[in-house]
């Protein structure tokens, strides 16, 4: 279940906004209209590699498409989810002020649930980011630990 979830994680990442035009490719992305409607395909695709040094680098790549670029849940890719995805700059305002470190840590792992991702919404990373990183453990919590630390950087505080 896993690795299909990572597949079609990967895929909405790099195709989303083409998808929710109702295209299946770049290419197609400034082809006039058709009166025939268009079946998006998600095709599968490895995930882009980031700096795993990067907190910002990686949350553009991973997490921008559903939270938007300003992580307040409005991305290209949001429109085609269940459930809205989380206003991420309000993280610490909802945990009555001080930034929930170890939860966003566990969520982006795949270790917390969180009844605002409804019925797993939210791709696991930790298995993401174990393969992007050959399976080295300490890359996986550089990666994550760096992420989470750019998410606090953005709380409207």
């Amino acid at each position: 279940m896993r690795s299909h979830l990572m597949r079609w994680v990967a895929a909405f990442l790099l195709l989303g906004p083409f998808l929710l035009a109702g295209q299946t490719n770049p290419a197609e992305a400034t082809a006039p209209a058709s009166s025939q409607t268009i079946t998006p395909q998600i095709k599968s695709v490895p995930a882009p590699h980031s700096d795993p040094t990067s907190g910002k680098a990686m949350y553009e790549a991973y997490c921008a498409s559903c939270h938007g670029i300003d992580g307040r849940g409005d991305g290209p890719a949001a429109r085609a989810m269940k459930a809205q995805p989380a206003n991420l700059t309000k993280l610490a305002a909802s945990n009555g002020g001080p930034y929930p470190e170890a939860h966003v840590a566990g969520v982006i792992k795949g270790e917390a649930l969180t009844t605002s991702h409804g019925a797993n919404d939210m791709p696991v990373w930790g298995p993401v980011f174990l393969a992007l990183g050959q399976h080295q453990s300490s890359e996986v919590q550089l990666r994550i630990h760096n992420l989470v630390k750019y998410l606090d950087s953005i709380q409207l505080r």
